[in-house]
């Protein structure tokens, strides 16, 4: 998959209204936001701890040696769309209710038809 594939699917939504749940929508985006960033914190902090001890443990690099790497430009260009990518997948609820307020969604209700109709 292309970078501007993964970056094009990051923001994807199901189809019809998405539920909200707290009484301001506002907060609601941000919980959200915020939710998704405690996800891939954890997640990527789990593994970078892993991959530090296995490489100190099997003597592949020290700490000193991974706290001074120094990546190239093929690395910046590559953690630069990286970095894209998960923004658009972190920020995908204010892209979805733009989205929305743009009028291309159809309705709960006319997904439930169209689904249902007869051919």
């Amino acid at each position: 998959m292309t970078d501007i594939n993964k970056l094009d699917l990051a923001g994807t939504k199901a189809k019809g209204q998405r539920p909200y749940f707290l009484e301001n929508k506002q907060t609601e985006q941000v919980m959200s936001i915020a939710m998704a960033l405690s996800m891939e914190l954890t997640v990527t902090r789990e593994r970078v701890g892993t991959l530090e001890c296995l490489l100190e443990e099997k003597g592949v690099l020290t700490r000193t040696e991974i706290n001074s790497y120094q990546p190239n430009k093929q690395e910046v260009a590559k953690r630069s769309s990286d970095t894209q990518v998960f923004l658009a997948r972190i920020l995908r609820v204010l892209q979805q209710d733009r989205e929305e307020m743009q009028g291309n969604d159809p309705t709960m209700e006319e997904v439930q038809e169209w689904l249902t109709r007869e051919t």
